[in-house]
């Protein structure tokens, strides 16, 4: 879809005065893995407290400024647990080492802290900030140690990055709401340990406003508040792990293939039950843990007393056969079908279940960023109501429901504003359209309830309706017969102890926080972070606390790594100078020497499940030039018809960007902006056929050998961000000297 245009809203009001609004279902799923060591009294990470101030309060804040907006809310019952922690005074390392005077940290410490208080997204969270960027740039982040680091930090240097980081990470709004945090980040740099113990003390009661918040909207009737199986586990293939199987016929499973019934009934009476007792009722709906379902687990969530659920569209499409879905050009096939709740029973209990607008989802959590934020929201709500047009052709008597679910904290730090433009713009403009109806899920299905029943419900999840991430390598085998060992030695005790002994009862915990999805996240190739092992060795220490609060030594096999995945590295250097003509009909040899970046997500901790225009991205020099090929997943000249302009954006030495366009014409144009000033430039070849392919002279961008260079490529269509290389963060190179290719580069 192009962008809204005012004169097409107008005819389409005319010809749909009399369809039924579109039943918006937005979900936001809060969620993080469970992080503390209940054994060892210790946490080692920090996001549930950052992203508490960041993004649990601000999304609830959001929807308290424009209380007509109605939505739903997950709620992960061990996020609930730990954010419960900080509010009663709770601490993780990283709380700790933000607290110690900057004075008396010791080396250790301070490796710490310059290791891990610039996780946060470079582009919007630090760079904004000249105090902050200017410690980021002295840290010299995957250049230096942070032991060399160490030795170009002032005390004062630690103490302003230990505020920093813990203020980078509270929501824009509290900055609105709040006098005394706008004085402190204006403030900038030089902060005193007072300063810093007041923030921290701030962080502490936000994490307490939090709960009490959703309570509120909750009570007034504008959100529904939902759970999750309590741990966050893949509860099919606690069921039977063979249900992978049924996405991926030749997938090899674990040596011990046992069902956990009690587990799975654990983990929903215990969420359920939890949440009851915070909200002051039971959920209605649940997002079952990474939309992951089948046939086998249904009458467990139901004997819970969850009324719906929803998971992925994908899961529809192939539990009916494909005969709801989508064509090889993304268009439902039966629109009234498939934006409707369907209902599921199994062993006489029955369920409403939804399914998610993969496309609108992704929308939110991987493109808009890159949008005009008040076009993007428009753009959103514009999509949501073409579908309303489209059920309504086919079906005039009931609404459609469009569901759109993302996690509700990872994508707005990738927003220049932190998402409230967007956010803001949604809201108040969906609340004022008569075809937008924004719906909690719960309303929805009592006024208009499923009339269509699913026979067999596919097994898998919403991220290409398999298991393939928790299952699929070995490195998750291996975690679950670990699993499984462990859990077999419990059983055992148990039998010796009774079930009521504690220890046995703390084991169990322990056990169940083991079952949770996240751990297996990180395992294989699909996802790679630089706290991989620390979530290897927080798995592993759940499964020898299982042996510790039982007083028995656990097994040497735990204390042995599971994961052999390196981090994945984002693209790889250029190897020699290029030699490349520029026709748009690459050639093996032409290219063997260039850089490659090829597409996929490279955010850890969300999946993009519908595929973009670019599929890798090759890029080098000869003296005197850079080069640039784009390769998509057809014919370029078609893929790039769609496309009117193509972006380089450098964000080093400069902020500059390098825009080509009339691609597709006899001759490309260029120009480049800097300090918005756009300038026409000659010297830039551009010409697309099979690929893109393009030569700009290096003096566009860069005057010195060994300056540094990054930068991204955008591909644009009516100021929208259709496609982005790398999806996030740089492509990092270093300008050439005449002997490169003797001595390599250093990056």
């Amino acid at each position: 879809m192009h962008a809204f245009d005012a004169h097409s809203l107008i005819a389409a009001d005319t010809l749909t005065d009399t369809m039924p609004p579109v039943s918006l279902a937005i979900l936001w799923h809060q969620h993080q893995p469970y992080y503390p060591d209940d054994v060892a009294d210790e946490v080692l990470m920090p996001w549930v407290r950052l992203h508490g101030t960041k993004d649990y309060i601000g999304m609830a804040l959001h929807l308290e400024e424009v209380p007509e907006f109605h939505c739903t809310i997950n709620l992960v019952p061990s996020l609930l647990v730990q954010i419960e922690r900080y509010a009663a005074g709770g601490s993780d390392r990283h709380l700790d080492i933000s607290r110690m005077p900057a004075d008396d940290l010791t080396e250790a410490d301070a490796e710490y802290l310059l290791d891990n208080f610039f996780m946060a997204n470079a582009e919007t969270m630090i760079r904004p900030f000249p105090r902050y960027n200017e410690l980021y740039l002295k840290r010299a982040m995957n250049i230096d140690s942070a032991s060399r680091a160490a030795s170009r930090f002032t005390a004062q240097d630690i103490r302003d990055l230990q505020v920093w980081n813990n203020l980078a990470w509270f929501h824009e709004l509290l900055f609105e709401q709040d006098v005394d945090l706008r004085e402190l980040r204006a403030k900038g740099r030089g902060f005193n340990e007072s300063e810093k113990r007041w923030l921290l003390e701030r962080q502490r009661e936000v994490m307490g406003q939090i709960i009490p918040l959703h309570k509120r909207l909750a009570q007034r009737g504008q959100v529904e508040l939902t759970t999750t199986p309590f741990y966050h586990p893949i509860l099919p293939l606690l069921m039977d792990k063979r249900s992978a199987r049924q996405a991926m016929p030749q997938c090899d499973l674990p040596r011990h293939l046992d069902s956990y019934p009690e587990d799975i009934a654990a983990h929903l009476s215990q969420a359920v039950e939890y949440h009851a007792k915070l909200f002051g009722e039971k959920p209605v709906g649940m997002w079952p843990s990474e939309g992951s379902v089948s046939q086998a687990i249904i009458a467990a969530i139901a004997n819970a007393g969850i009324q719906w659920i929803a998971t992925d569209e994908e899961i529809l499409t192939h539990s009916t056969g494909g005969i709801v879905g989508r064509d090889s050009l993304g268009h439902a096939m039966h629109p009234d079908r498939l934006f409707q709740p369907w209902r599921i029973e199994e062993q006489g209990q029955a369920l409403q279940i939804i399914f998610r607008d993969h496309g609108l989802s992704d929308q939110i959590g991987f493109h808009y960023q890159r949008s005009d934020p008040v076009w993007s929201a428009r753009d959103l709500l514009e999509r949501v109501k073409s579908i309303g047009r489209s059920v309504e052709r086919v079906r005039g008597d009931r609404p459609a429901l469009v569901p759109i679910i993302l996690d509700g904290e990872n994508c707005w730090e990738h927003y220049p504003d932190g998402g409230v433009t967007f956010l803001r713009t949604l809201y108040r403009e969906a609340v004022q359209q008569p075809e937008c109806n924004p719906v909690r899920v719960r309303d929805h299905l009592a006024a208009h309830p499923a009339s269509e029943k699913i026979g067999q419900l596919f097994a898998g999840s919403w991220i290409f309706h398999d298991f393939a991430i928790w299952i699929g390598h070995r490195e998750d085998r291996d975690a679950w017969d670990l699993l499984h060992e462990t859990r077999q030695y419990l059983v055992e005790a148990e039998r010796r102890l009774g079930a009521q002994h504690e220890s046995v009862q703390r084991a169990w915990r322990e056990i169940h926080i083991a079952e949770g999805s996240d751990w297996f996240w990180w395992y294989g190739d699909d996802h790679s972070s630089a706290l991989d092992a620390l979530f290897d060795q927080l798995f592993r220490k759940h499964l020898q606390n299982v042996y510790l609060v039982l007083g028995e030594s656990p097994p040497v096999v735990l204390s042995k790594p599971i994961t052999k995945s390196r981090p994945k590295i984002p693209h790889s250097q250029p190897r020699g100078f290029l030699k490349v003509r520029i026709d748009g009909n690459p050639s093996y040899i032409e290219w063997l020497n260039a850089g490659r970046y090829s597409a996929g997500s490279e955010r850890g901790t969300m999946t993009l499940v519908a595929q973009g225009l670019i599929k890798s991205l090759y890029f080098g020099f000869d003296p005197t030039h850079l080069y640039l090929r784009l390769d998509t997943f057809g014919e370029a000249t078609k893929d790039l018809a769609v496309i009117d302009e193509v972006r380089l954006r450098f964000i080093s030495p400069a902020d500059t960007d390098v825009v080509i366009s009339n691609l597709l014409g006899h001759a490309t144009t260029s120009h480049v902006i800097h300090e918005n000033v756009r300038t026409p430039v000659d010297g830039i070849e551009c010409v697309v056929n099979r690929s893109l392919e393009m030569r700009m002279p290096l003096n566009l961008i860069t005057r010195q050998i060994g300056d540094p260079v990054q930068f991204y490529v955008e591909l644009i269509d009516d100021r929208f961000s259709r496609d982005r290389a790398p999806s996030e963060g740089y492509v990092h190179l270093t300008t050439p000297s005449p002997d490169f290719e003797r001595r390599l580069w250093q990056v």
